[in-house]
C-alpha cells in the first residue's frame, strides 16, 4: 500500500512546484564551485526575495553595526546555506497558502512549522552544529505532508486532519499509516525529494516522528523529531511549564544535551520567533500563549543558572 500511495501522490496535483527562481537558485549552488555572481543575479530577478535577503542580513538577529545595501554582501554575510533556508521557506509559504487547505488551521500549521524549525535550529547548535541550517529548514518542512495528504485523500485522510490542531493528539503517524497507509514525514519527504532539497535534510524529514523512528533513524531526524513534539506542546491552546519540563525530560533521552538546556532553547528562541514569521510572512496569531509560556519557564530556570 506505502508503494501505491506514493505512486498517486507523484501523479497528483497535490505537490506544488517549485518556483523558476527557486529551482534555478537550487541547481547552481549544488554544485561547490557555484560562481557567487550568477547566484546573485539569479535572486535579484526576483525584487520580493532579494528584499527579503536584505531585510534578514540587516535583523537583529546577527547584530550588524552597519547597514547591509548590496545583496552580494548579505550572502556573504548570511552564507548560501541560509540564504537557501530563507529562499526554500519564503517560496514554500507562497505556495502552501495558496492551496488554502479547508480542513487544516493554516495559521496553527506555520505557528507549529516555524516553532519546530526554530527549536531544531537551536538543539542542532549542541549535537549537530555543522547542520544547524539543514535543521531549521528541516523543522520548517516537516510537515509539508499534512498539507499534501490532506489534499490528495481529503476523505481518507480527515480524522488525522481533525487531530492536526491546538491541544489534538500527539501520536498521529501510527493513525496515519492505518488510514492512508504512509506517514506525513514520509509524504513531505517525497515534496522535498521532488525539490530537490540535500538528502541530508530529506532523510532527516522522513525519519523525525519518534513514536515511529527505526534504529536506522539518522542524529538530525531525532533533532527535529525532539523540535516537533515540544512544537506540539508549545502551540496547545494553554501549554504548560510543568508539562514541557516533562516532556524536555523524555526528549534528553533522545538527544544527550541535557533537560535544562531543552528547556532554556525554548526561552531562546522566542524572541525570533515573531521575526522569523514576518521575514517568511507566516501569519503570528496564537504566538501569545508561547511568550506566557517562555516566561514562566525563564523564571522557573532562573535560579538554576544561578545556582
Amino acid at each position: 500500500m506505502e508503494t501505491a500511495v506514493i505512486e498517486m501522490l507523484k501523479r497528483s496535483a497535490a505537490i506544488p512546484s517549485m518556483p523558476q527562481v527557486a529551482a534555478r537558485f537550487l541547481e547552481l549552488i549544488q554544485d561547490p564551485d557555484f560562481d557567487y555572481r550568477e547566484v546573485v543575479e539569479v535572486l535579484s530577478s526576483d525584487a520580493g526575495t532579494a528584499g527579503e535577503i536584505l531585510r534578514l542580513a540587516n535583523s537583529s538577529l546577527f547584530g550588524v553595526t552597519r547597514h547591509v545595501s548590496s545583496l552580494s554582501q548579505a550572502m556573504t554575510l548570511l552564507g548560501i546555506r541560509r540564504v537557501r533556508s530563507l529562499v526554500l521557506g519564503r517560496y514554500i509559504v507562497d505556495s502552501l497558502d495558496r492551496k488554502r487547505p479547508t480542513r487544516l488551521d493554516i495559521s496553527y500549521f506555520w505557528r507549529r512549522s516555524l516553532t519546530c524549525a526554530a527549536l531544531a535550529g537551536r538543539f542542532a547548535a549542541e549535537v549537530e552544529p555543522q547542520l544547524r541550517e539543514e535543521a531549521f529548514i528541516s523543522g520548517l518542512l516537516a510537515d509539508v505532508g499534512v498539507v499534501v495528504l490532506d489534499e490528495a485523500m481529503p476523505t481518507d485522510y480527515a480524522p488525522v486532519a481533525a487531530q492536526y490542531r491546538p491541544d489534538g493528539e500527539c501520536d498521529l503517524a501510527h493513525k496515519e499509516i492505518s488510514l492512508v497507509g504512509i506517514t506525513h514525514a514520509q509524504a513531505s519527504a517525497l515534496v522535498l525529494g521532488h525539490w530537490q532539497l540535500p538528502e541530508v535534510v530529506c532523510e532527516a524529514v522522513n525519519w523525525h516522528p519518534l513514536e515511529v523512528e527505526g534504529m536506522e533513524a539518522p542524529p538530525l531526524a531525532r533533532v527535529v523529531g525532539a523540535a516537533d513534539l515540544l512544537g506540539k506542546h508549545l502551540c496547545d491552546t494553554q501549554p504548560r511549564v510543568d508539562r514541557i519540563l516533562e516532556v524536555c525530560e523524555q526528549l534528553d533521552e533522545k538527544l544527550r544535551i541535557g533537560t535544562d538546556k531543552l528547556a532554556a532553547g525554548i526561552v531562546e528562541v522566542e524572541p525570533h520567533l515573531l521575526e522569523f514569521a514576518q521575514m517568511l510572512r507566516i501569519d503570528v496569531a496564537g504566538w501569545q500563549a508561547y511568550q506566557k509560556l517562555a516566561a514562566d519557564l525563564q523564571a522557573t530556570l532562573e535560579p538554576v543558572g544561578t545556582a
